[in-house]
């Protein structure tokens, strides 16, 4: 990784600060001032900031029950985010692993591991996603079937994959779905001349959120739902 990477991995110092630290000569590589951000260094090199040591943390992986009317975003000037769910020292280097829309609620994943979170978003690792959606009606089992098949979205070319229906009540489903179109969910359940009234994500892959967290209550993953991830 870069070295001004690592220093602000290493410290609360932002990129920009770190960058100013190596350029004023703060910094020591491998026992030698280097004044250069962009220099490559190991995650196990020996890299000292005004002659303090410093070390990488492990990576860190958490889920988080999402309250609505919280945006998955890191920073906004605007709206309350799901990092201000957590405590400033809780916050460093973290980012979100795919999106939840501001109203809807349940599990999201943040971590400072980014080969990890790509595991998981990128569109061909097939990932699947539960939602528990409360409905407007019921479904009828054409509906279910269409749903299951693969419907076609407003504006896009080609129908969606295949997705999985467990009928929960009468007005109530779990829809897992292997990929993450925007508003997927709600416009799947328009396609089919329905409506969605609340949205609830309760797994992404083998993790499934943990029912003892509360509204905006967070935990650590354990070491089996990390390696979960393939």
């Amino acid at each position: 990784m870069r070295l001004d990477f690592f220093i602000a991995n290493a410290t609360e110092l932002s990129r920009k600060e770190s960058k100013r630290a190596i350029g004023q000569g703060r910094v020591q590589l491998e026992g030698e001032c280097c004044r250069q951000p962009a220099t490559k260094v190991r995650s196990t090199a020996n890299v000292s900031l005004d002659g303090q040591a410093l070390s990488l943390a492990g990576e860190r992986y958490l889920m988080l029950n999402k309250p609505p009317g919280v945006i998955s975003a890191t920073a906004d000037s605007q709206q309350p985010t799901v990092l201000d769910l957590l405590p400033p020292e809780e916050r460093h280097g973290l980012h979100i692993v795919g999106r939840l829309d501001k109203d809807t609620t349940g599990l999201l994943l943040l971590t400072t591991d980014g080969q990890w979170s790509h595991r998981i978003t990128a569109p061909r690792s097939n990932c699947g996603k539960t939602y528990r959606a409360t409905l407007a009606e019921p479904l009828s089992d054409r509906d279910i079937q269409e749903l299951e098949a693969g419907v076609m979205l407003k504006d896009e070319p080609e129908p969606t994959l295949p997705a999985t229906v467990r009928t929960v009540g009468e007005m109530t489903i779990e829809l897992t779905l292997s990929e993450g179109r925007y508003h997927q969910v709600k416009r799947m359940l328009a396609a089919v001349g329905n409506r969605v009234i609340s949205l609830h994500r309760i797994r992404i892959g083998d993790i499934a959120l943990d029912g003892s967290l509360s509204p905006g209550e967070y935990r650590e993953l354990t070491a089996d739902e990390v390696a979960s991830v393939q």
